[in-house]
């Protein structure tokens, strides 16, 4: 899979609407190319609607979103008709764009092997280049990730340092408690009975 920093493949496909996408017109813009396994399933249909709710705000930034997959343009305009899909979805059945990422791999399924498109998304900014990717996607969150990212409002990661310090914390409170807990489940020496104490008494008062 290609990575950030790779010159993007070229490429010029159709898409849905009768429509022909090509690489070359989008040249000193950044855009967005995500790949999915395929049209109408229910992850690609929940990560396709939520790139469409979310347009209007790649729309503000300038930045188009493409999704990608080995479906044929024609099972495209269904897929787009049904959910009324805002954005192009380019068809690729011959996997040369998929190929040229990456992006097509094996894969394995209650023993049974298999190539299919790996989900995973790339950000290619203005001069042609791979800016960011993503291999691991959740359907239902990814959109508003992309859409953090490219509006310079993703999430900072927590700093090593304060977050081995987190977690020391975490383990002293839990090692903590559990001595608590032992110490109060710790049944006590058994009382001697009354009568044996005054007889042990008067024994050690006869010597």
């Amino acid at each position: 899979m290609l990575q950030a920093g790779d010159l993007a493949p070229s490429f010029s496909l159709a898409s849905d609407g009768g429509r022909q996408v090509d690489s070359a017109t989008l040249k000193g813009s950044r855009y967005v190319l995500y790949f999915y396994p395929k049209d109408d399933t229910p992850g690609c249909t929940r990560e396709a609607c939520a790139f469409r709710d979310r347009l209007p705000a790649f729309d503000k930034l300038g930045v188009p979103v493409f999704g990608v997959s080995a479906d044929p343009a024609k099972a495209h305009d269904k897929f787009v008709n049904k959910y009324s899909l805002n954005f192009p979805l380019l068809a690729d059945p011959e996997h040369q764009l998929l190929e040229a990422y990456g992006v097509w791999v094996g894969k394995s399924l209650y023993g049974r092997k298999y190539f299919g498109i790996q989900r995973c998304t790339f950000v290619i900014d203005a001069k042609g280049r791979i800016e960011k990717v993503w291999q691991k996607v959740s359907p239902d969150s990814h959109a508003g990730e992309v859409l953090a990212y490219l509006a310079g409002e993703a999430a900072p990661a927590v700093p090593v340092a304060k977050a081995a310090v987190k977690t020391a914390a975490v383990k002293t409170a839990a090692v903590k408690r559990a001595a608590v807990k032992k110490a109060a489940t710790r049944k006590a020496p058994p009382k001697k009975p009354v009568a044996a104490k005054k007889a042990a008494k008067k024994a050690a008062t006869r010597r």
